[in-house]
Parts: structure tokens; sequence; C-alpha cells
């Protein structure tokens, strides 16, 4: 099993870089930070840039790899956010995560965005993802699509990884499960909530089985293929205590994920813990499972 954090771009710099170099420090795989313009559970809170705040944690860090959970189409353009991956993977040596999803839709609906059908969001979804992975592993691209288009664009110079930097695929439906088989190097889900804990479970072990039968269907090896789990994103907060930290990655586990994410701890409102908890989880839990 593999670990990662996430930490919410929500201190300034002088802060935050404390909280990166601790992460690593805890020895963690991976550490992430959402990508909004505004996330809905926090959307009177201080925020700061995905991008930017992932390039300077790039420069205080030098082994974990670093994640975008996760990327969407609301306010992003493919051609555009091509520079900013290759520039990340460039300044991180090599150790980013890409984290791609159809995303909330508030942050499109702030930026006036159009009102989308769920099959309209899915279907910008498959064509941003496609049209990344082609910027990213050709010279030069042309593309005219329903939802975007580009011109001729000149790609160089490439990601620092190859064939390209790697797509963690956010989505619990059929068809961004068959996307994440398709172009992901791993699959990321916070499963269906529902209305308790033992719901939750439940939904990922479904979820699962449809992961296998659409890697079985598309002839890649299960055991090769990244499955991530925001633990956080069920009733519990899986910071809690490091008795339910090690029970909720156990179950994991036996639902065959490779990667589980937690949250860094918070005062108040969302993933309230404290940095006690965390601790005792680095020091205590997490060696039984590597």
């Amino acid at each position: 099993m593999r670990f990662g954090i996430t930490i919410l771009p929500e201190h300034p710099w002088s802060r935050a870089q404390v909280l990166w170099q601790q992460a690593e420090g805890y020895g963690f795989d991976h550490a992430w930070t959402y990508d909004h313009v505004t996330w809905a559970g926090l959307p009177d809170s201080p925020w700061f840039s995905a991008t930017t705040t992932l390039t300077a944690a790039s420069t205080v860090t030098g082994l974990m790899r670093l994640g975008m959970f996760v990327a969407s189409p609301n306010f992003r353009h493919p051609g555009a956010f091509l520079r900013e991956i290759t520039a990340l993977d460039d300044i991180s040596g090599g150790r980013f995560l890409l984290g791609l999803g159809t995303g909330g839709d508030l942050d499109s609906r702030i930026l006036g965005g159009p009102e989308l059908t769920v099959k309209q969001r899915v279907d910008r979804f498959e064509e941003f993802a496609e049209v990344l992975d082609v910027l990213l592993t050709n010279d030069k691209v042309t593309h005219r699509g329903e939802y975007f288009t580009i011109d001729g664009l000149a790609t160089a110079p490439g990601p620092r990884q190859r064939p390209r930097t790697p797509f963690i695929m956010a989505g619990n439906g059929p068809r961004s499960i068959r996307m994440a088989v398709s172009l992901g190097a791993g699959w990321v889900t916070t499963g269906v909530k529902g209305e308790s804990q033992d719901d939750w479970w439940a939904s990922l072990e479904q979820l699962s089985g449809r992961l296998d039968a659409a890697l079985d269907k598309a002839g890649r090896d299960r055991w090769g293929f990244g499955r991530f789990l925001n633990l956080d994103a069920g009733q519990r907060y899986s910071l809690e205590s490091a008795a339910l930290f090690e029970d909720m990655v156990g179950r994991a586990g036996e639902l065959g994920f490779t990667d589980v994410i937690t949250h860094w701890p918070r005062e108040k409102d969302v993933y309230v813990g404290s940095l006690d908890t965390l601790e005792q989880v680095v020091a205590d839990v997490i060696p039984k499972f590597r």
C-alpha cells in the first residue's frame, strides 16, 4: 500500500511550505492539493492556485510525488493547460501526478460557464482528457471538437515523464471508468457517500468490481493499474483516530486499492483532527502496511 496526503491550498506559502516539507519528512509517497477556483466545501475561505502551489512544493521537496486532485475542464482549456503540466513535470523532476475528472460544476457556474447536463459534462471531460493525451504525446496538434479548438499548437518541450505525465482518472460512472482504463495510469474514487459508512464501503466494492471488469475487457493487468481511494469521502474522517485509520486502510487493501489518500488535519469545518493523530499514524500504522 502507498500513502498520500492532501494539503488544501488555503495557507500562505510561509505556512504551506512547512506542511509540504513535513509531509515528505513523514514519508508519504505522494501529496496532493485541490484544483478549484472555489471549493464548495469552503466557499468563503482563502484559496490559492493549485498549479502555483504544486510548483512551489516541488522546489522544497525532492522525493514524494505531487498530485493535482483533480483538474477539470470547468475552467481549463487543454491547450493552455499543456504548458502548466509540462512546467510542473519539469520543475518537479518528473514527480507530477495529474488527477483528471469532470469536476464539480460550482467553478463553471461562478465563471459563467454553460449549463450542461451530466452527459454533456462527461462528453466534455472525455474530449478534454483525450486532447491532453494527444498534446502530451505529439509535436504539433490541431483539434476541432465540440468543446475545444486548437490550431497547429507546437507542444515542445513535452513532458519530462515518458510517454507522458501519468493521468490518475477520477469518476464512478461506466464511461468514466472506461476512460480511466483507456487513458489512465490509475483511477481515483471518492465512492458514493450514501447514508452510512457501510453504504460507502459497499459502493467501493461495487465500483472496484466494475473497474476489474473494465480492465479485463481492455486486456489490462489488474495488478499493474493504480487504484487510489480518497479515504475521507465517506461519513468519517480517517484521522479521527489511529485505530480508525488502520481499519480503513485494511479494508481498502482488501478491495484491491493500491493507494490511499487522507487529508491534513484542520481545526474546524472539515477534516477536523489533530497533528498528534497524524504523527501516531505515521509512526505506528503506516509501517504495518508497507
